[in-house]
Formats: structure tokens, C-alpha cells, sequence
């Protein structure tokens, strides 16, 4: 490796915060489980004769086309620090030119860097061996390429044990391993076919398959889809969804598209001229972009589609009521009345919500169970509702909307203000 050199970063990583508010703000990031399994610090990559040169006009604050015409080095990668969790999709995006490819080849070091660190699994890959890093090639970080990358002369199955082969696994053990993999993309009948007898689409998968074969820590997959026809490509999406789901893989998928990006990815980091923008998950960039650069990705995208509730929802502190629904519904007037509040959410002893009251309502109701005061209109959500069903069943009811998680428990309320004001701000976009 060249030596540990020190880039001052030209550009400091942003990282979004979601801002729900009506009244009062508060704010949430959509959490993604799991620990870190790879980070990635400082990490630099300037191909050229004078790496140091160049590291030197970065700390003096140049940019990267005046470091190339002064010295002819190319500022590939500048400085990006990031962290993957156990389990998620990381989406590394940006045009052509802005170091995304070129990241995730050091990532795995088919590109050596300049200077940094990747950590994978608590091990800097850095001073590894050869052999040690053939070993994390083959087991811990596969790679699914553009350009499919198969044999021409040999069937699926061999094409996909050919990593096991490699290995030194055996014959019958790679094949079963093989099979269940060609099973899992959906191509468990084509194992004796030659891949010129594949679609582009079937092609891809037998490539997926591959690196799902040897079962790798972290699966990287640079521009994937996009010589893939539209139709097949969002198959794929649908496809790689399901198996991130069904074996919580870890992956890290470069794209230039943006709606690929946010359709797979739980986060998403944006690179211009070698440098990591913004990372965030999707609706904390459509909320709240570092940059206008950040802000130009989703000018002519109908993000209504990914701001979810979960992201615009607020927390109900005043207006909870926590009862049997058996309980007399005038017990908790005055409780609603002081609170100030239009209405109130009655939840179980277990925090499952139960439905929406109004004073009046209870009022109403008086000494009968508060079940009985319960509004008809008030619809509840699931916490991935998007804004555009949000803004259809805001207009035909008069409160907030509540939101509910898988357990049926209240997570908070989406105001018709805050509805209304994201509505307001995509179509002014």
C-alpha cells in the first residue's frame, strides 16, 4: 500500500434529522437495527504520480478539477467516513464521476488506497496478507457486478459454486450449497443451461446467486440493476428486498438512480467529487437536504411515496387516555377538558390503541362505556403509510391521524397541519 497519508475534508458529512412538527417540534430518525459490521474511516483514494502533492492542495482548501490541472493527480475519493449496520441496505449514489464505484472497490480493496481504514467485522483490511484478503473476498465480501462477470462455458450450477470451487469445497456440498442459492433467486429449474441461454434479467440473478452462495458477511453490488431492461430491473429491486428481509443480509448497493435508492435503501449516502455529502435514510434527505446538490436528487421525484408517517409523526403527551374501553366515558371529560386538547386517544393497560374521543363525544356518552364515545371517522395507520394515503384520509376527517405500530400500539399522530404543509412544499418543488 502507498503510505498512511492525513486529507483534511474538504466537505463535512452531514448526516439528516427529521423535523415533525405542529405546535411544538420534536425529532425522529427512522432507526435501523443492528451494530455497525463495517466502517469505513478517512478513507482516501488519488490516483496520480503525486498523491502527496495533491493531499497538500487539499488541506489548503482546492478543488478537484485545480488539483488535476496542477498536477495531473485525480482526487478520486476524499476523505469519506461512514458506518454500515448489521442487516441494512447502505446506498452509495451519485452521478457519474463522484467516486461511488471507486469506493466501494476499496471497500474490498480490489483498489488499494491512499490513506484510511476499512473495518470489517472488527478487523482493519489493510495489513492483510494476500491470502487473508482472498479469504475475505471468497467468505466475508462478495461482489455482484454490472457486467453479470459469469463464464460463458459453464452451466448455471457451475457458475454459482464456482466461488465453493475455489474454496476447495467439494463437489457434492458446493452443488447442494449452489442449488439452494439458485432456489432463492427464483432459477432452481436452469442450473444446466449455459448463460447465453438467459435474459439479461435471469442473468443478473445467477450473479446474485453466486455471491449468495458462500454466504458472505456484507454483499457489495456496484450499479447492479442498471443495464438491466426497467421492467426486469424492478423484479430485481422486489427481488433483493425479499432476500434482505427473509436472511437480514448486509448490503451495500451503488446507484446513480435515485429512485432505486430510495426504494432499497434503509440508508442512503450522497458522494459529489469523491467526497460523502449527506447520509441519512430517505425521508430525513427529502426533509432536510445538507445542500441544494442534496435537494436537486428529488427535484423531479414524487417522494410523497416515501415520506412515511413514521417520519412525520409526532408524540401524543397531552389527550392520552389509558383505561378499560368499560370504564364510563365521563370519568375522563374533565381529564380531556383541562389537557386542551380537541381530542383524546384511548389506549388499553397495554398501550394498544383502542380509537379516538372528543370531549363532546364523551360528553355524549356520559355514564355508558367509553367504547361507546369512540369516533367512527378517525382512521388509525400503519407506521409505512405513505404521505399521498396520509393526505387522502386527512381530507375526509376532521383530527389528526393516529399511528400505530405492528403491535397495535400507539406510536403518535400525523396533524392534518403537517399533512397539509409536506403536500404544500412537494407540489411548490
Amino acid at each position: 500500500m502507498a503510505p498512511n497519508l492525513t486529507f483534511a475534508p474538504q466537505n463535512a458529512v452531514r448526516t439528516g434529522a427529521i423535523h415533525a412538527e405542529d405546535d411544538s417540534s420534536a425529532t425522529r430518525s427512522v432507526a435501523v437495527s443492528g451494530a455497525d459490521i463495517l466502517t469505513v474511516r478517512n478513507l482516501s483514494k488519488i490516483f496520480g504520480p503525486k498523491p502527496e502533492r495533491a493531499a497538500e492542495l487539499i488541506r489548503q482548501g482546492l478543488g478537484r478539477n485545480e488539483i488535476f490541472e496542477r498536477t495531473g493527480n485525480m482526487v478520486a475519493v476524499n476523505d469519506v467516513s461512514l458506518s454500515v449496520r448489521t442487516g441494512e441496505i447502505f446506498v452509495v449514489m451519485g452521478l457519474s464521476g463522484s467516486g461511488k464505484s471507486t469506493l466501494v472497490r476499496l471497500l474490498n480493496r480490489l483498489i488499494e488506497p491512499t490513506s484510511g481504514q476499512v473495518v470489517l467485522e472488527g478487523r482493519d483490511i489493510a495489513p492483510m496478507s494476500r491470502l487473508e484478503l482472498q479469504a475475505v473476498r471468497r467468505k466475508k465480501m462478495a461482489m455482484v457486478f454490472q457486467s453479470f462477470a459469469l463464464l460463458p462455458n459453464r452451466t448455471v450450477l457451475d457458475n454459482v459454486a464456482y466461488g465453493l470451487e475455489v474454496a476447495g469445497q467439494k463437489k457434492n456440498e458446493r452443488y447442494e450449497t449452489a442449488r439452494a442459492a439458485l432456489t432463492r433467486v427464483g432459477l432452481g429449474s436452469y442450473e444446466k443451461l449455459l448463460p447465453s441461454e438467459l435474459s439479461g434479467g435471469m442473468q443478473q440473478r445467477v450473479g446474485l446467486a453466486r455471491a449468495l452462495a458462500v454466504d458472505p458477511s456484507v454483499l457489495l453490488m456496484d450499479e447492479a440493476f442498471s443495464a438491466l431492461d426497467p421492467l426486469i430491473r424492478f423484479e430485481m429491486q422486489n427481488e433483493l428486498l425479499r432476500l434482505q428481509k427473509d436472511g437480514q443480509r448486509t448490503i451495500v448497493f451503488i446507484s446513480h438512480d435515485i429512485e432505486e435508492a430510495i426504494k432499497i435503501g434503509g440508508r442512503i449516502g450522497i458522494m459529489k467529487d469523491g467526497c460523502l455529502i449527506q447520509v441519512g435514510t430517505p425521508a430525513e434527505l427529502i426533509q432536510s437536504p445538507a445542500d441544494d446538490y442534496v435537494r436537486d436528487f428529488f427535484r423531479h421525484v414524487d417522494v410523497s411515496r416515501f415520506l412515511k408517517a413514521s417520519s412525520l409523526l409526532t408524540a401524543v403527551d397531552r389527550g392520552l387516555i389509558r383505561c378499560d374501553t368499560g370504564a364510563p366515558a365521563e370519568r375522563y371529560l374533565n381529564q380531556l377538558i383541562d389537557s386542551g386538547v380537541e381530542c383524546g386517544y384511548v389506549c388499553d393497560e397495554s398501550g394498544r390503541y383502542q380509537g379516538c374521543v372528543t370531549p363532546a363525544s364523551l360528553h355524549k356518552c356520559g355514564s355508558r362505556p367509553i367504547r361507546d364515545a369512540l369516533l367512527r371517522d378517525v382512521t388509525a395507520v400503519a407506521l409505512d403509510t405513505d404521505l399521498h394515503e396520509l393526505s387522502s384520509i386527512a381530507l375526509g376527517q376532521e383530527h389528526d391521524v393516529p399511528v400505530i405500530d405492528a403491535q397495535g400500539k400507539l406510536a403518535g399522530v400525523v396533524s392534518c397541519r403537517m399533512i397539509l404543509r409536506q403536500v404544500m412544499e412537494r407540489r411548490g418543488s
